[in-house]
């Protein structure tokens, strides 16, 4: 992998950019910002899904500094614990798994609702006598 000339735009979106030498496909490095963004709760230092919620701050590993670590506490967020750097923070959004199971049973309940609604609209099958 060797780093790439960015754009400005990739300046502003990318860390880095790095493109395979054999295959010349493109990988890029968020920059943390991007890690505050989006529907489920990551990791603010290694941007990982796989976070823990903890009732209480652990005295052992140390608490994630910073401007929106403080505002997403005041703003009533919760305390999640990395397992991987070993760190908590404080998050507004919902763990990975909650906000997939609330999007398949929001897709199984549209999917029925969509079922219903054929059966409804359907014409009634004519038993050949004309009356």
């Amino acid at each position: 992998m060797r780093r790439v000339h960015r754009t400005l735009m990739e300046h502003l979106r990318y860390l880095a950019i790095y493109e395979c030498k054999q295959c010349h496909t493109e990988d890029n490095v968020p920059r943390p910002l991007q890690m505050h963004r989006g529907k489920s709760v990551r990791c603010p230092k290694c941007g990982t899904y796989r976070v823990v919620r903890i009732k209480e701050p652990d005295r052992i590993d140390r608490m994630h500094t910073g401007l929106l670590n403080l505002l997403e506490r005041m703003a009533g967020g919760r305390l999640y614990h990395c397992r991987y750097c070993r760190i908590q923070f404080w998050d507004r959004r919902r763990l990975a798994a909650e906000v997939a199971a609330d999007e398949a049973a929001a897709a199984r309940e549209s999917d029925g609702a969509e079922v219903v609604a054929d059966t409804e609209t359907a014409a009634p099958a004519r038993d050949g006598s004309d009356a």
